[in-house]
């Protein structure tokens, strides 16, 4: 199985916040940014990428994304707050 990536998407810190997952990190993001597919992100603006996570099998960053959609507001936050604390663009930091 390929590999996968769980990422959160956001407007500002702690602003609105979108959870997705994909193959390729770099291209999706990409997409966000530009607004080239109508959506929940391109509707508020989220171009920022906040968080993400890598996992060997994409179907454990599926059951991720699962998981973290479930989370309540505050434990998503936590976790942006805990790996990138000064909400940094991580895109910026992507080898793509």
């Amino acid at each position: 199985m390929k590999g996968g990536y769980v990422y959160i998407m956001t407007n500002k810190p702690q602003g609105t916040l979108y959870v997705g997952v994909t193959s390729n990190l770099g291209r999706r993001v990409w997409e966000h940014r530009e607004g080239v597919v109508d959506g929940f992100t391109k509707r508020y603006g989220l171009k920022c990428l906040a968080h993400y996570e890598f996992y060997e099998d994409i179907r454990n960053a599926l059951q991720r994304e699962k998981n973290l959609k479930h989370w309540p507001r505050l434990w998503k936050l936590a976790l942006i707050h805990e790996s990138n604390p000064g909400w940094a663009d991580l895109y910026e930091t992507l080898n793509c």
